[in-house]
């Protein structure tokens, strides 16, 4: 299949295996990135009032002089990438000092996701990922970066079909409502809810800062930043710091929507293709994750703290075949923050179950002594945040010593509203063919995964854990983050929770009582 667009197409799986190239217009893409210094020094100019000095002229020198390299080297990435697809097989050769050939049998692929960023969809590209079994291997999978949208949306046809008819796989009946979920603009209420807006504000403003004093500008001199310091002069500490966080609050709410926006954009759960679930999403930057089904394991509903409290959730895929562990954080995600109830009908769904058994399941209550141990660490943290204020107090003035104190009961009663929080959020079932459990106060997730996918447990005991007779059970899968643990259970309720889901795993390493 050749891929530029300026001639005739051919397909890739042809007998004659004709070789395909990547999209001309990919030269553009990668020239623009000299765009990004050029911005940089017309932007630092404009800050310092005109003033450029030899420190910003070598940093913006040195920064043209690393996009031009990475230019290059994409560059040859380009003159050098071919591909072809065959009966049975996927090819792609490329590089050429260090040169790279690679063969993907169309029997291993498990998905075919298609990724576009903002300069990809201004010249009309994408990048298709082709996932397989060893995903994890030197030899697992291939990506073509820089193919034409309607080309990618070919190959990506041609490989699925390829798919299906070696899986034996019958095409989907295209008068049948593939459908799971698709958005709702009424869940942008759910998108402030989150701290990384906030905390996007402090790295934006902190890359800013670092950027400046790198080419020797004292961001503090700055006419903006003097004029901002002369109003906060004038009014009252306490209202000059009220109004920064809420400055900093609004700007969180902003930056958390923005990015709800852009990611969430145009989103759709459907199964278009037989055994395999898709998700698409994204404004400027378009995705489209493709889980096989017979490799999903089971679902975890994520309820951030603030989430929690207006009913919202987030529901991620329990599945092998999507990548090391960031790129499972990004593939895994199978919904925005919806309302609770809508997140246990998906992950019912997904599961092609009645219930979802992160709801059916009755979660076994934990041994009280986990309790302790979360309000024994609220006390210590309160008095490790207290004993400054009180030890400077001791030698400078007793305002402190109150100070501290006070701050010590405040942050203890806090402290023991959020151990009760977290012990009540623990949990563990067996339902059916899934292990259920649940954890967590500030991100509380339950996590539902088939037993015949665990591989093995890890128990673990710290001296405090022994000496209340708990334990933390962890089991080893090959699916998701691979460890799901069972916090603060009872000794004997662990063993023989581990022994029930996996009758006969543990079974050498444990000595039966009466």
């Amino acid at each position: 299949m050749s891929l530029d667009s300026t001639a005739p197409h051919i397909t890739g799986g042809t007998s004659d295996g004709t070789w395909g190239r990547l999209n001309p217009r990919l030269i553009l893409v990668n020239l623009s990135v000299v765009v990004a210094p050029l911005a940089t020094f017309g932007a630092t100019t404009a800050l310092s009032g005109g003033k450029v000095t030899l420190q910003v002229l070598i940093t913006c020198a040195s920064f043209l002089i690393t996009c031009l390299v990475i230019a290059g080297i994409s560059l040859m990435r380009y003159f050098t990438t071919r591909y072809r697809i065959t009966g049975d097989r996927v090819e792609l050769h490329k590089g050429y000092f260090f040169r790279s050939e690679r063969s993907v049998p169309v029997d291993r692929i498990r998905s075919v996701d298609l990724t576009a960023n903002p300069l990809h969809r201004i010249f009309g590209l994408t990048s298709l990922k082709v996932a397989t079994s060893h995903q994890g291997s030197a030899s697992g999978g291939l990506s073509l970066d820089g193919l034409a949208l309607h080309d990618a949306t070919a190959l990506h046809r041609q490989l699925s079909e390829l798919r299906q008819a070696r899986h034996g796989l019958a095409p989907a009946d295209p008068g049948t409502d593939t459908t799971v979920a698709e958005l709702d603009w009424a869940w942008l209420r759910y998108a402030p809810l989150t701290l990384w807006g906030v905390g996007g504000v402090f790295i934006a403003v902190g890359s800013v800062y670092r950027t400046l004093h790198e080419m020797k500008i004292d961001p503090l001199e700055l006419g903006i930043v003097k004029d901002i310091e002369a109003h906060f002069g004038s009014v009252p500490l306490w209202y000059g710091i009220l109004v920064t966080l809420l400055v900093l609050i609004l700007m969180g709410v902003v930056g958390s929507t923005a990015t709800f926006i852009e990611g969430w954009s145009g989103y759709r759960l459907d199964r278009d293709e037989p055994g395999m679930l898709r998700v698409r999403r994204g404004l400027l930057i378009t995705r489209s994750v493709s889980i096989e089904e017979q490799r999903l394991r089971g679902v975890e509903i994520a309820e951030p703290l603030l989430l929690r409290w207006a009913r919202g959730a987030r529901v991620k895929a329990v599945a092998s075949g999507l990548g090391d562990e960031d790129e499972n954080s990004s593939r895994s995600r199978l919904t925005p923050p919806v309302p609770v109830a809508l997140a246990r009908e998906i992950a019912a769904d997904v599961l092609d179950e009645t219930v979802s058994p992160t709801t059916a399941a009755d979660l076994a209550a934990h041994p009280r002594a986990a309790l302790r141990r979360r309000i024994n660490r609220a006390l210590i943290w309160a008095a490790l945040l207290a004993a400054p204020f009180i030890g400077l107090g001791l030698w400078l003035t007793p305002v402190l010593v109150h100070t501290g104190w006070i701050t010590g009961v405040i942050l203890f009663l806090i402290g023991t509203a959020f151990a009760h929080d977290a012990y009540r959020s623990l949990g563990h079932a067996l339902h059916g063919p899934y292990l259920v459990t649940r954890a967590g106060t500030f991100t509380r997730r339950t996590v539902a995964f088939q037993r015949d996918g665990i591989i093995g447990w890890s128990i673990t005991r710290s001296a405090f854990q022994r000496r209340a007779g708990l334990l933390t059970l962890g089991a080893a899968t090959a699916v998701g983050n691979g460890v799901y643990k069972v916090r603060d259970v009872g000794v004997s309720d662990g063993l023989a929770l581990a022994e029930e889901a996996t009758p006969g795993l543990l079974a050498p390493f444990i000595e039966r009582r009466p």
